[in-house]
């Protein structure tokens, strides 16, 4: 008999709690182990041995995992040091840990790697799992986690956007996150439901931003609707590479960035001499329960799954990645696969070139077909009787 533990990592999503809950089913199923411990408060928990054993709790409430926001053993960005690696080994051989599986993103995958190597002659087994709403994670097709921040996106725009369509006076700014990748900032685009449809504008980070091509289309644009919706990503950054906003604080890779859309909206207010504001959904997005993906949740759920029978198998130093499948009737599905975790390790993935237009202020069909599937909902409907009113307008 032995034990696992779990260990979260860098910003929640809405379905990391269901990737836990996946590591505790599938260790209920498999048999041979007698605790899944959570690490309290992310990987410092393990220097301070928090460990609680989730699978002493009741099933019903295990099932509340799958609808709970954030993360339910907490999270942190402690930075570790080579000396906190070397001590971990001592601590999994004290509560008889022989499976340790990491839940995060990219620095969580670095952390997971060398956990790994100070780890593997011990006899203990370390496993990825992966997460962020970013999905800047390499190799793996999607990570879980950005499809329901996309979906929460897409559908807040699709509202902001009938809202100025409703009262066309002013330019809007929504700011999303994803620092230096635009995945979740292109995702807005599954708003429209057909052609002059929210969001106008779309800006990505994989592109240098021009100021003055900025207000050209926001101009053209105004003059056409009398009402824009740009979105664009908190990772803005010109010609030179430098941020368009300065950070307002940045140690290692946790960025506060500054606020992009409030700037833009400024500079729309005083170049244009166009009302504007700017929104910034921020962590709203990925905290998001009712906007849940439920491809999104059960794909966490089967990354927990995965992650432990790797460990079982022996795989360690691996994390687990989706493959899309070809169907014959073209649906969406995918596999689950084991990648190296040398491929992972803080390497952040961009959006590729094909899914970004010439132009550099939207996306591509390409885009929108790949990422449709993740969020496994459809844009509701809406009626808009002032559309409606000039329509039979023009046919009298």
């Amino acid at each position: 008999m032995a034990n696992v533990l779990v260990v979260h990592g860098g910003g929640p999503t809405a379905v990391i709690n269901a990737s836990l809950y996946g590591v505790i089913m599938e260790a209920a199923e498999q048999g041979g182990i007698d605790h899944v411990y959570g690490a309290i408060g992310g990987s410092e928990g393990i220097l301070k041995e928090s460990f609680l054993d989730l699978a002493e709790y009741p099933r019903e409430k295990l099932e509340l995992l799958l609808t709970t926001p954030a993360t339910a053993i907490g999270s942190s960005r402690y930075a570790l040091e080579e000396e906190d690696y070397q001590a971990m080994a001592a601590v999994f051989e004290k509560y008889d840990i022989r499976y340790v599986l990491l839940n995060g993103g990219n620095g969580t995958m670095d952390t997971c790697g060398k956990i790994h190597r100070a780890c593997r002659d011990h006899g203990i087994t370390v496993v990825g799992i992966p997460k962020t709403v970013d999905n800047d994670i390499a190799v793996t097709d999607h990570t879980p986690g950005y499809g329901s921040a996309a979906r929460y996106l897409s559908e807040t725009v699709a509202e902001v956007g009938v809202d100025v369509k409703s009262l066309p006076i002013h330019v809007c700014v929504v700011e999303a996150m994803g620092r230096n990748a635009g995945w979740i900032t292109a995702s807005s685009a599954l708003a429209r439901k057909k052609p002059g449809d929210a969001p106008h504008l779309v800006y990505l980070p994989e592109r240098p931003f021009c100021e003055e091509e900025f207000l050209e289309d926001v101009k053209k644009l105004y003059e056409e609707k009398g009402g824009v919706v740009v979105v664009a990503s908190e990772g803005l950054k010109g010609r030179d590479g430098k941020p368009i906003v300065p950070p307002v604080f940045q140690t290692g890779r946790s960025v506060y960035y500054g606020d992009v859309s409030a700037y833009l909206a400024e500079l729309v207010i005083r170049r244009l001499g166009i009302k504007a504001r700017s929104e910034k959904p921020g962590i709203c997005g990925r905290a998001s329960i009712r906007l849940q993906s439920p491809v999104d949740r059960d794909e966490a759920v089967l990354a927990g799954r995965e992650a432990l029978r790797a460990a079982l198998r022996g795989e360690g130093g691996k994390m687990v990645g989706f493959v899309r499948e070809k169907t014959p009737d073209d649906s969406y599905r995918v596999s689950a696969v084991m990648i190296p975790i040398e491929e992972v390790m803080l390497y952040e993935k961009p959006v590729p070139k094909e899914y970004i237009n010439d132009r550099g202020n939207d996306v591509t069909e390409a885009f929108l077909q790949w990422c449709r599937p993740l969020t496994g909902a459809a844009i509701p409907e809406y009626i808009d009787f002032q559309e409606l009113y000039r329509e039979k307008a023009g046919q009298e």
